[in-house]
């Protein structure tokens, strides 16, 4: 069985289709889907579908760093009822993203801090947005170091070495997805030296599809192509790309 560690089935991108989307996801192989929260928006809709598919959904909480403003902390005391009413598997997703700008980039550490410390009380793992935005987040693992986190890099796309500098501070496994399908990306160098013990498979669906579905909304259903890559650029079975990173996700998620 796959494990998808990355969806976001409620996006209003899928309509009417997430709980087809999720059927086929099913027949291709992929057992457990995990759900990344977002904001207070969305969050009604992914624990909706997420009760409607409870044999194959799993959902995460936490506050995307695109969602951040000077209101983050009013997001934050939203999200932590929500604990009590619901399980959840991580504090995700969550992170640093300079990428349409920097005027909240003291909020958004700020946001992160909470919820590393979030994430330690819970005892739960973190899924980590990062774009643009590398230098901040190693020196913000690194002040939280004493906390032993544990998580994830979705949607991976970091040197080896910032990866190295990163598991320096925590338990930290890459999700790899459509991406390393693409041509151009160079993706591919860095998984070829990143052991597969350290990887997990994701969609981040609706988005990022892989070839050859590039440019089309993305399903779970299309893991078994990313798992086919990988297993191509690290020249072993693709069975083995399955084996190993089905078990990497149930351990760090304890799914």
């Amino acid at each position: 069985m796959y494990i998808d560690t990355h969806t976001h089935y409620y996006d209003e991108a899928f309509g009417q289709e997430a709980d087809a989307a999720i059927a086929r996801a099913v027949e291709a192989g992929v057992g457990l889907m995990l759900q990344a929260d977002v904001d207070s928006r969305e969050r009604d809709a992914m624990f909706r579908i997420g009760h409607r598919h409870p044999e194959h959904l799993r959902q995460m909480l936490g506050l995307y760093p695109g969602s951040i403003d000077t209101h983050w902390q009013e997001e934050i005391d939203a999200l932590l009822p929500w604990f009590e009413k619901e399980p959840v598997v991580a504090v995700g997703e969550i992170g640093l993203d300079y990428h349409e700008g920097k005027d909240f980039v003291k909020e958004q550490k700020e946001a992160l801090r909470v919820q590393f410390e979030l994430a330690a009380q819970k005892d739960l793992p973190v899924n980590i947005h990062l774009r643009d935005a590398t230098a901040d987040f190693i020196a913000a693992v690194k002040d939280a170091a004493h906390l032993h986190l544990r998580g994830n890099l979705h949607c991976f796309g970091l040197s080896l070495e910032a990866w190295r500098e990163v598991s320096r501070y925590g338990d930290w496994n890459v999700g790899i997805g459509g991406v390393v399908t693409f041509k151009n990306a160079g993706l591919a160098q860095t998984v070829a030296e990143i052991p597969l013990d350290r990887i997990l498979l994701e969609t981040d669906c609706p988005y990022l599809a892989p070839v050859p579905h590039r440019g089309h909304l993305n399903e779970s259903a299309y893991i078994p192509l990313i798992a086919a890559k990988i297993a191509d650029i690290k020249g072993i079975p693709v069975e083995t790309v399955e084996a190993v990173t089905t078990d990497n996700a149930r351990k760090l998620f304890r799914l």
